[in-house]
């Protein structure tokens, strides 16, 4: 049976952060790309948690992503632009580009910004929630390794592509959506082929394009796309706003899950809508209140105790795991120790792992 083990949020952060620098990040980018996987971890997502250190591990000595990579504006015109990663990981160019656009915003209104010469950026509502705290709608995309496949296809042409949009809420949580438009993602069917568990129907399909619970023949075969045909379609669309508008590589040009990313090569699209460009902010949140609170207040369907919107669940869980540690399997925290170990990290003062 599967252990679990709670973990200090900081203890955390301070580990990852450190096997990071040991692979010759500058502090500052060290620190926030543990922060990203950290913080996917306390709002539960643990397919975008510290699960992928020794992944990120790997493309930063190994893969050719550039550790000490720093990311520029290469194209300006005002309230839009193109940002370039300098091929490191991409949390550090989507995070400056995000921050770059809520700037600009505030003077125009609205920014947007695509990014390329990046690679994997994690958990996209990382960098929406990023303009809740300046009364602005935050939105982010990324492109991603084919693994769907076109509406009645049976090949990997498609990245599923998330879209990530935080809106602000006044007295309620903000409502935070970040999704992929595929029933699931590959890393959480990792998680369910670390644990032994089959697939919810509707996550996946093998490689002959029929649905699968099996998670080893998911992984070896298509994710499949939520809505059907709407699915890869907004896929699509994703993957263009992520990829074209930059010069960023697109679909089957970024590689293939068998050998892995081209380093480099992702691209990223992000934007921020500054609300009293539009409405008075007070009066907008607290219309998105009223929106919240009729979602809770609806009738409920048999055996349902709560309704939740978007994100609520995820700020519910980051109070608690806040507080009482981060509940982390011994897979990964077993794949965390060896790979602090490997990286001269000194992991005695970790208790936990």
């Amino acid at each position: 049976m599967e252990k679990e083990r709670r973990v200090d949020a900081q203890a955390l952060l301070e580990l990852v952060s450190r096997v990071f620098e040991r692979c010759g990040m500058a502090e500052q980018d060290a620190g926030l790309l543990a922060d990203t996987l950290v913080d996917a971890d306390l709002g539960g997502v643990h397919s975008h948690g510290v699960m992928r250190v020794p992944e990120y591990v790997k493309k930063l000595t190994v893969d050719g992503v550039d550790a000490k990579g720093v990311p520029s504006v290469v194209r300006d015109s005002g309230a839009c632009l193109v940002v370039d990663g300098g091929n490191t990981m991409g949390q550090i160019g989507a995070h400056f580009a995000m921050a770059e656009v809520i700037r600009r915003a505030k003077d125009y209104g609205i920014a947007a910004a695509g990014i390329r010469g990046s690679n994997h950026c994690g958990a996209m509502g990382y960098y929406a929630r990023m303009a809740l705290e300046h009364d602005m709608i935050g939105i982010a995309t990324t492109n991603a390794l084919p693994t769907m496949a076109p509406w009645g296809g049976a090949e990997r042409i498609l990245g599923i592509n998330p879209l990530g949009v935080a809106v602000p809420a006044g007295a309620e949580w903000p409502i935070v959506f970040d999704a992929a438009f595929s029933g699931s993602s590959h890393g959480k069917i990792r998680i369910y082929h670390q644990k032994g568990l089959a697939l919810p129907e509707g996550w996946a399909m093998d490689r002959e394009g029929q649905p699968t619970t099996d998670p080893e023949a998911a992984i070896d075969g298509l994710l499949m796309p939520i809505g059907a045909f709407k699915g890869v379609s907004l896929a699509l669309i994703m993957g263009i706003l992520s990829s074209m508008l930059s010069g960023a590589s697109y679909g089957t040009e970024l590689g293939n899950m068998e050998d892995g990313p081209e380093a480099g090569e992702d691209g990223h699209f992000v934007a921020a809508i500054r609300i009293s460009a539009f409405e008075e902010p007070g009066r907008f949140k607290e219309r998105v209140d009223r929106a919240i609170r009729q979602i809770h207040d609806c009738r409920r369907a048999p055996g349902v105790d709560q309704l939740f919107a978007p994100g609520e669940p995820e700020a519910l869980r980051r109070e608690a795991y806040g507080r009482d540690g981060i509940p982390l399997n011994d897979v990964t925290l077993g794949d965390m120790k060896k790979t602090a170990e490997a990286m001269a990290v000194d992991t005695e003062s970790y208790d936990w792992l």
